[in-house]
């Protein structure tokens, strides 16, 4: 077994053993490159078919490549899609010109919070990394939320030797991350190895391609000639340019990020 088949099937195991504890989920997907792999591992855990919603945050703002990508593939896949929206947000007006923090809240982390009050559900799968920022090196892959769906970051159970603490108080909400120790380039070996679609804007066009894809208004792209998962492989192995680097709101204070996250942010 090599080191992405243990990283599989330690992915796989989080993914059941969650299921075997709430029946009332849903999965985000961002349709990035994490959560499109996050589906993938999915499907392979339940045999072909997710069985609960998969569910994506529409800000209104993506790239048009990731809608089309969405609509594709939740076909393809048989994925239970639910598409959410900040409709009230989005009708008085809030979008990037508002600011970026006040945009994230509503068009992103309070249309979480409505989704999750409207469907019940108890839990949801995310696929977030570690190393992906330093904010997320604070989370648990079992991570307690409180009534309000807000982070404690600083009250979080211990996680020693794959123990984990998966049962949820009546009031708290579980935020289950089964890529949390997945490196960006474990990610794309993966991908690679398994031959994972991805959005076609991860690949090198005119000099430049999208590391890390959200919002169009908030994303720009590196300089880079990989336009195969094979050259972005080599291309990550000697880069030294953090990830979300073409991110804008990781470009803020570290304590913003902070506060989103705190307030319920991915």
């Amino acid at each position: 077994m090599d080191y992405l088949d243990r990283l599989e099937n330690q992915s796989i195991f989080i993914i059941r053993e969650a299921y075997s504890q709430f029946r009332k989920v849903a999965m985000l997907w961002s349709i990035g490159k994490d959560s499109t792999t996050l589906v993938w591992l999915m499907r392979k855990a339940f045999f072909g078919r997710i069985p609960f919603p998969v569910m994506h945050l529409d800000t209104g703002y993506k790239f048009k490549g990731i809608y089309e990508f969405r609509d594709k593939y939740a076909k393809n896949w048989d994925l239970d899609l639910i598409v959410a929206k900040n409709k009230e947000a989005i009708n008085a007006g809030v979008g990037p010109e508002t600011g970026k923090f006040e945009c994230c809240t509503e068009l992103k982390t309070v249309n979480l919070k409505k989704a999750i009050a409207r469907y019940k559900f108890r839990a949801l799968y995310l696929g977030i990394r570690r190393d992906e920022h330093g904010i997320r090196a604070k989370e648990r892959v079992f991570s307690p939320r409180d009534e309000d769906f807000e982070w404690d970051y600083k009250n979080q159970p211990p996680e020693l030797w794959d123990q984990y603490k998966t049962k949820a108080e009546d009031e708290e909400h579980l935020r289950i991350h089964p890529l949390l120790g997945w490196r960006e380039l474990d990610v794309w070996a993966y991908i690679q190895k398994e031959k994972i679609p991805v959005v076609s804007l991860y690949f090198a066009r005119n000099g430049k391609r999208y590391r890390s894809i959200g919002c169009e208004t908030c994303c720009d792209p590196i300089d880079s000639q990989a336009d195969t998962i094979d050259k972005i492989v080599e291309e990550l192995k000697i880069s030294r340019v953090s990830e979300r680097s073409g991110r804008a709101q990781d470009k803020e204070a570290a304590y913003v990020m902070q506060r989103l996250r705190s307030l319920g942010y991915m």
